[in-house]
């Protein structure tokens, strides 16, 4: 596919048909995601490939108290998990909430399951000390996960970026053996999509886009 192509077609996939991921497709994936830039070169991205199902299932089921924080809040009027805004729903109805079965289903149905972490001894985070929630070490790693999302869309694959089972990382390497030095960027399900989304529907250029300063005049052409 061409690039832009590719671009404007890769959805969040959810739903997967039973076919099979081959280990020499997503091996291709990987060898040309890896090209995705990171901080000083320093490569510190790792993955688990999951295929195993009962590893798979006690994955989705440590989602489960942030999926049910998520729908708690959304049910409150709430901005889920936002950090400049605390919940305040109380624990008792987080814990009574029952979140919805497609919430959890990608990473039990899936074929493969991709548990990607970085090595936080080299990366670079230039905003941990200001006041505010760090995002600067996810630029050596997300480039990565886009780059899986994007080889996988060519091959006729597809997936979605989940982060639900981060919520409880502890819980989550000992699952799997983590060290303590690396953190859990994303939970991707990898498979070929029961439904090819082929056009995306995203705000244009100048709504999002100024010239000069955030409060500047629209960018466009």
């Amino acid at each position: 596919m061409e690039l832009y192509d590719v671009m404007r077609s890769t959805p969040a996939v959810r739903e997967f048909a039973d076919d099979p991921l081959p280990d020499e497709v997503l091996a291709r994936i990987l060898d040309n995601a890896r090209f995705a830039p990171t901080g000083g070169n320093r490569q510190g991205v790792r993955v688990i490939v999951l295929r195993d199902a009962q590893t798979r299932s006690t994955l989705a089921d440590l989602g489960l108290p942030a999926a049910r924080r998520y729908i708690a809040q959304l049910a409150h009027g709430e901005s889920p998990w936002n950090p400049l805004q605390p919940s305040g729903v109380d624990a008792s109805t987080i814990e009574a909430t029952e979140p919805p079965a497609q919430m959890s289903a990608p990473i039990r149905e899936a074929p493969v399951v991709l548990v990607i972490l970085v090595d936080l001894a080299v990366v670079a985070a230039t905003d941990q000390d200001l006041d505010r929630v760090g995002v600067v070490p996810g630029a050596s790693v997300y480039p990565f996960v886009w780059n899986v999302l994007l080889a996988a869309r060519n091959e006729g694959y597809g997936g979605v970026l989940t982060t639900m089972a981060v919520a409880e990382e502890p819980r989550v390497k000992e699952l799997l053996g983590v060290p303590d030095s690396y953190a859990i960027a994303a939970v991707v399900p990898l498979g070929r999509p029961v439904r090819q989304v082929t056009k995306l529907r995203r705000r244009p250029v100048p709504e999002f886009a100024t010239r000069e300063r955030f409060d500047g005049a629209p960018f466009g052409p």
